[in-house]
């Protein structure tokens, strides 16, 4: 089973927002054991909507899309699964109900244009949205078998709004997703995060671990100073990732030692932090040209653990280095007293 995500709308395709919600699925869908073959982002125009789905009934077997639900003329996502399926939208009388509902417990009449939330394709069912108007829409897309493949694609249209749509994932999508799976192998994932060589080096460094076809993958992404190794295994339940992905691992600190500093969300001011609290020792930090980078990022690894940490006394931020370092160094150490 292979999954697609569509994320529609112009506010995406212009650069103005990021789309979250396709990551955030991608992982979840990770976690059912179906991974993520596609990321799509589509307008809002009636053409590039229908591109978009039709292809992804072609080569999927799973859609999530979000977004295009809302009662505006530019919300199309009804429109367009219409127009793929070649079905009509009807009203659904239960959905129209629950929508009135909403705005009479607000003590408000219900726009007109509100009743094109409760108008679905033919042949789909609602998804109820606990916590907004746009209730979702669970549709069968048959057409793909008419493409000479056989294959059917589900799709589970969302609203965009994150708080909405992850709900409505874990109460409704989810359950239903799980159970049509079945038995399915388990995906998972660890990231390592190294500094101190770049993105080429560190992969020669690593002869074999990186390359097509290896049981678990390693892939590497560089950001800013860090680079990232991400392993992840495929095994029929979750002792075997862990077991592929322990060897792993061991391999890659074996091949590079030091420059492994930390794994998943770690960064290298927690790894500093951490060890000056190893050691027993603390900094304090002057700065000059750097807007106090230094300061905040160990004051924020000091907050990700939850209390103040001794460690880490402050600093001081300066327009330059005119003064003798000693006595700068004093100087910081009493700001940060």
């Amino acid at each position: 089973m292979l999954a697609e995500v569509i994320a529609i709308g112009d506010e995406l395709t212009s650069g103005q927002r990021l789309d979250t919600n396709s990551q955030w699925l991608a992982r979840e869908l990770g976690l059912l054991g179906i991974p993520t073959g596609y990321h799509t982002t589509v307008c809002d125009t009636l053409e590039a909507g229908i591109e978009a789905f039709t292809a992804a009934a072609r080569r999927t077997q799973v859609v999530l899309a979000t977004g295009g639900l809302g009662p505006t003329a530019d919300d199309l996502t009804r429109d367009v699964l219409a127009a793929v399926a070649g079905v009509e939208l009807v009203c659904c009388h239960s959905s129209l109900a629950e929508v009135e509902a909403r705005f009479s417990r607000r003590g408000m009449e219900m726009p007109e244009s509100n009743r094109r939330q409760a108008m679905f394709p033919a042949g789909s069912q609602p998804i109820p949205n606990p916590d907004g108007t746009a209730p979702g829409i669970d549709m069968p897309l048959p057409a793909a078998a008419d493409w000479g493949r056989g294959l059917g694609s589900r799709v589970f249209a969302l609203p965009g709004v994150p708080a909405e749509m992850r709900r409505m994932w874990q109460e409704t999508v989810a359950p239903q997703l799980e159970a049509a799976a079945g038995k399915r192998r388990v995906l998972r994932h660890r990231r390592l995060k190294c500094f101190g060589a770049g993105e080429s080096a560190i992969e020669a460094m690593l002869p074999g671990l990186i390359e097509r076809g290896r049981d678990p993958t390693v892939g590497i992404t560089a950001h800013e100073a860090t680079i990232t190794l991400r392993i992840s295994a495929w095994a029929d339940d979750e002792a075997g990732c862990q077991a592929k992905i322990k060897s792993t691992e061991q391999l890659i600190r074996a091949a590079l030692g030091r420059l492994v500093y930390g794994v998943e969300d770690d960064e290298v001011e927690d790894a500093a932090l951490a060890a000056l609290l190893y050691s027993t020792a603390s900094l304090a930090c002057v700065e000059a040209g750097t807007a106090g980078r230094v300061v905040s990022l160990m004051a924020q690894a000091a907050s990700r653990r939850g209390q103040p940490q001794p460690a880490f006394r402050g600093g001081l931020v300066v327009p330059e280095l005119s003064a003798e370092p000693a006595a700068l160094a004093a100087a910081a150490v009493d700001a940060a007293d």
